[in-house]
């Protein structure tokens, strides 16, 4: 046995898997997992399938054990593409386990970008569903690394252990590597709202600090329950001895979800924290205001992706405790978390301002971080002596520097010049404009890449889309640049409610009469004209929170129409 071993609890590990092992230490009885049946038997707890936190460490050292007889070392980069469930809760705390390097990737963002970020990975297995396993056979010239293959599922045409076989190993045959907080932990893409996704690398130190953020800001305790509709928030709660119920939902597909398979299991376990995207929110909401609907138990709700609509707020805060609130946490793929804000100071006062063009504002950073707003620049930054700070009030691109920022991509490298600036430690650059007002509170205008730049200056997106969003008739809108820099047209491209549509041609000219009306009432959008007012029945949205708009698609679309 290698020396780069140690008994599984004796020294505190920055791997979080081992984070697992000293809750089961703590709470071994309660519910550690929790997932509804399809078709409910009955009412209340009685027909959920469960995890206590002594199974799922002892399920996790079984596979890890598997994992480990088969030859998975410590860096080895293994994909995993499991469907949410116990399956991909105890396989990922048993990779983490083995100091492999967890690779996990939305399938929903298409088989051309899946395949070849996969490949950019260069990855050394996979442990995947039975399509998974079929995609790698077909595709193999384009992995030649991977020999570390684990079918969860049946076994087709190839060879192999499957998850069942690796569950038949004790937990005590495991041996846990000794981790450093610099270690590799996992690779997790970037939804690509902005260009191709890029592999962000996290290592072991990243994950146990947003942990601890989450943990100290949101004064989240044991005993709570939770319910995450996005797989990774799962993996916090169990470290956390915090119960996990898995909703039915398809998490690529959030703003489709049935919003019964989120109230029924919050009223079942009387849930005291749920994360979701804005567009899963939007239809709960809608759903409870309907049916009037209360969840009395519900007192944190965590919302991230991309701004929540005041709409999302109100129709949420009144579904959910009445001494509860609703929490945007505010960052990226490689920054997370940032800032935050609650609902209450939302709608107590920055929504106003938001709707009068402010930008929209994600509040006062976490503990852990710094920031500073630059003036915005396109080109790489190398070091941190080349910026030039704003000062409060003015709009620029905002950095953040902190033990959760990620160092680096392992994939399209040559992004990490535009990225990363060089500092002890190193600071990200956001990719998002926006201010810091006179109590430090961050305004967030829109995204870098999608200002548009006309030849009477620059328009912020976020701002300039919050005057029209205003229009009753109006779920949401995008403004795109049409042209060269610097002097593209500007057009606002507007998604009306479902039962708001026009009818007919001349209820489509009226509301862009409208429309352009009310952006006429504002200095940002002015230059608007009307005949670049357009509609669309859905703007096309990212993969991974249904809330990011794809305002580069939208150029295209808008190009092809007007020009």
């Amino acid at each position: 046995m290698s020396s780069d071993t140690e008994n599984t609890t004796d020294v505190k590990s920055h791997n979080i898997g081992q984070r697992l092992s000293e809750a089961a230490a703590r709470y071994p009885d309660s519910v550690a997992i929790a997932i509804p049946p399809k078709r409910p038997r009955n009412q209340g707890r009685a027909d959920y399938e469960t995890m206590t936190f002594r199974e799922l460490e002892a399920d996790s050292s079984r596979i890890a054990a598997g994992l480990q007889a088969m030859g998975i070392e410590p860096g080895h980069r293994i994909v995993l593409m499991v469907r949410p469930g116990l399956d991909f809760i105890s396989l990922t705390f048993a990779l983490f386990k083995t100091a492999a390097t967890v690779v996990l990737i939305d399938p929903g963002m298409g088989r051309e970008h899946l395949i070849q970020c996969l490949s950019d990975v260069k990855p050394d297995g996979f442990v995947g569903i039975s399509l998974a396993q079929a995609a790698r056979i077909i595709y193999r010239r384009r992995f030649p690394h991977a020999t570390h293959n684990v079918t969860v599922g049946r076994r087709w045409f190839w060879r192999g252990p499957t998850l069942e076989h690796l569950r038949q190993h004790r937990p005590d045959e495991y041996r846990p590597p000794k981790v450093a907080a610099e270690d590799a932990a996992a690779i997790i893409f970037t939804t690509g709202s902005t260009g191709p996704p890029k592999g962000v690398f996290y290592r072991h130190g990243n994950f146990s600090q947003q942990l601890e953020q989450l943990r100290e800001n949101y004064e989240i305790r044991p005993g709570e329950i939770d319910l995450p509709c996005f797989p990774l928030f799962a993996l916090f709660n169990s470290t956390m001895g915090v119960t996990t119920v898995i909703p039915h939902m398809d998490p690529t597909r959030p703003a489709e979800v049935d919003p019964e398979n989120i109230v029924r299991p919050i009223l079942d376990w009387n849930i005291s924290q749920a994360f979701g995207s804005p567009a899963l929110w939007n239809v709960v909401g809608q759903h409870c205001e309907q049916y009037q609907i209360k969840l009395p138990t519900l007192r944190r709700v965590l919302s991230a992706g991309a701004p929540v609509p005041n709409h999302v707020l109100q129709r949420m805060k009144q579904a959910i405790a009445d001494d509860g609130d609703i929490h945007t946490p505010y960052g990226a793929t490689e920054a997370l978390p940032v800032a935050t804000i609650a609902a209450s100071e939302v709608l107590g006062g920055t929504a106003e301002q938001t709707a009068e063009g402010a930008g929209t504002c994600v509040g006062r950073r976490f503990s852990g971080i710094r920031w500073k707003i630059i003036r915005i620049d396109d080109g790489p930054i190398e070091s941190i002596e080349e910026i030039e700070e704003l000062p409060a009030g003015e709009i620029g691109e905002l950095i953040v520097q902190g033990p959760v920022i990620t160092t680096e991509y392992v994939t399209r490298t040559e992004s990490n010049a535009y990225a990363k600036i060089q500092d002890d430690p190193i600071w990200h650059r956001m990719g998002d404009v926006g201010y810091l007002d006179d109590i430090g509170r961050f305004w967030f205008c829109g995204r870098k890449a999608h200002r548009v730049l006309t030849a009477t200056g620059t328009m912020y997106t976020v701002r300039c889309e919050a005057i029209f969003n205003q229009h009753p008739a109006i779920y949401r809108s995008a403004l795109v640049g049409m042209g060269a820099v610097p002097e593209q047209i500007p057009v606002l491209i507007a998604e009306p409610w479902p039962d708001h549509r026009p009818s007919d041609k001349t209820a489509e000219e009226r509301l862009k009469d409208e429309l352009y009306e009310l952006g006429q009432q504002s200095e940002l959008t002015q230059t608007i004209q009307r005949s670049h007012i357009l509609l669309r029945d859905a703007l096309p949205v990212d993969i991974r929170h249904n809330a990011k708009i794809f305002r580069e698609k939208l150029k295209v679309w808008a190009e092809s129409i007007l020009q």
